[in-house]
């Protein structure tokens, strides 16, 4: 086999391993946790590698050194009542011996990467064990949602394109739902790990990770019932909304690399300008501290079910108004997607421009004109239930913004 595929499987089953670990780990179970669950996993890949070069009677005999790990780990007399041993010393020592095997047949790196991981696994106890005890029920649940949403659902879905337009392939669209949950869960996890108390900077970032038009209601409300929270609400939700060109950039790089190498400077620009604008305001609020509003969790099912129906609307629509009425039908659509979401529309240019269906340069306008309809929406929110001071300053910081954003369109070369 191919080296970057087996190490593609070995990473895959450690993190199987680790995953049931964590959840073996949160019911204390007694035999295996969350580094024992990973060294069987390890264990089995290499059981069924070697098998494949010596023949199946390996994986037989692997399968048997399982059975009576586990058989004696559960002997009365194998069970103290303190402190309970566990059996991930001797499912590190059925590892390392396959590790041996593999130095023997000349599979020098794997062995490697595999021992390492192993060493790691038994060094990190501690660290592994606190931060198995510090996940909430609430922080699990999240992760075992996004295993629904990327591991279980993802698989079973067709890989052919339906619909009208012939552009709906529900496992590209559902991909693309991994992708962003996938990145909102991330923001929400570093949230998580450094808490509501997070400096506003922190704050700005994260609020872009996970959803810059939530974090622009949130300090908006606040603003309105505390309203000298206005200055750094103005930094968050304008540094937020930087980040998501940031976002865009990533999601345009991940799915169309392509289309990245024209897209890149463009939107970079912007990305400059938002991040000029809210360094220029966190000058004059940086000693000012607002604590992180609580952050909804990013991996429910119900909203992933509704951004894959967005997705795959944005994606019927922009084909539709590209067919029936030109490129001034693709910018409708653009600003009208773009005012609430800018993942969908960013997402639907790259699949076209991937298929050839739309030009590189029109794709990046498209999600520029997309991300200044966003900024208008977030303005009409500040408007409607924020601060007036809080208002004022978004006015000039977004209008900068949107002048930008013109001229790049206006002057930009083709």
């Amino acid at each position: 086999m191919e080296l970057a595929a087996t190490f593609q499987q070995l990473a895959i089953a450690l993190g199987l391993g680790l995953l049931v670990g964590l959840q073996r780990e949160r019911t204390n179970a007694r035999l295996a946790g969350v580094r024992t669950f990973p060294l069987i996993t390890l264990y089995g890949v290499l059981s069924a590698l070697l098998a494949l070069t010596f023949g199946f009677w390996i994986l037989a005999v692997a399968l048997v050194g399982l059975v009576a790990l586990v058989v004696v780990g559960n002997l009365p007399a194998n069970r103290p009542k303190e402190p309970d041993p566990g059996l991930t010393s001797e499912a590190a020592m059925l590892v390392m011996f396959l590790v041996g095997a593999f130095l023997a047949v000349q599979q020098t790196a794997m062995a490697l990467a595999v021992g390492g991981t192993v060493a790691l696994l038994l060094h990190w106890k501690p660290e592994m064990h606190r931060m198995a005890s510090r996940i909430g029920e609430k922080d699990f649940k999240a992760i075992m949602q996004f295993v629904l949403i990327a591991l279980v659902i993802l698989p079973v879905l067709p890989d052919k394109f339906f619909g009208p337009y012939h552009v709906l392939n529900p496992f590209k669209i559902w991909l693309m739902v991994v992708l962003i949950v996938g990145i909102s869960l991330g923001g929400y996890i570093i949230y998580k790990a450094v808490g509501a108390s997070a400096g506003t900077v922190v704050s700005g970032i994260l609020g872009g990770l996970i959803s810059s038009t939530a974090t622009t209601v949130s300090y908006s409300r606040r603003s309105k019932s505390a309203p000298q929270s206005a200055g750094p609400a103005a930094f968050v939700i304008m540094a937020a909304s930087a980040v998501v060109f940031a976002r865009v950039l990533v999601l345009v790089g991940a799915t169309a690399p392509g289309f990245f190498r024209t897209a890149a400077l463009p939107l970079a620009v912007m990305f400059v300008c938002m991040g000029l604008l809210a360094l220029k305001t966190w000058f004059s609020v940086r000693t000012a501290s607002e604590p992180m509003p609580e952050q909804e969790n990013p991996t429910e099912l119900k909203p992933a079910i509704l951004f894959a129906t967005l997705f795959a609307v944005v994606l019927v629509a922009v084909a539709a108004a590209k067919e029936y009425l030109g490129q001034s039908g693709l910018y409708v659509v653009a600003v009208l997607s773009g005012l609430t979401d800018m993942d969908a529309i960013t997402l639907s240019v790259t699949q076209l421009v991937n298929s050839t269906t739309l030009p590189a340069e029109t794709g990046w306008r498209l999600i520029l004109v997309a991300s200044m309809a966003n900024l208008v929406f977030k303005a009409g929110i500040v408007v409607a239930i924020g601060d007036r001071k809080l208002a004022r300053q978004l006015a000039m910081l977004f209008g900068a913004t949107f002048l930008a954003g013109a001229a790049i369109l206006m002057f930009w070369p083709n």
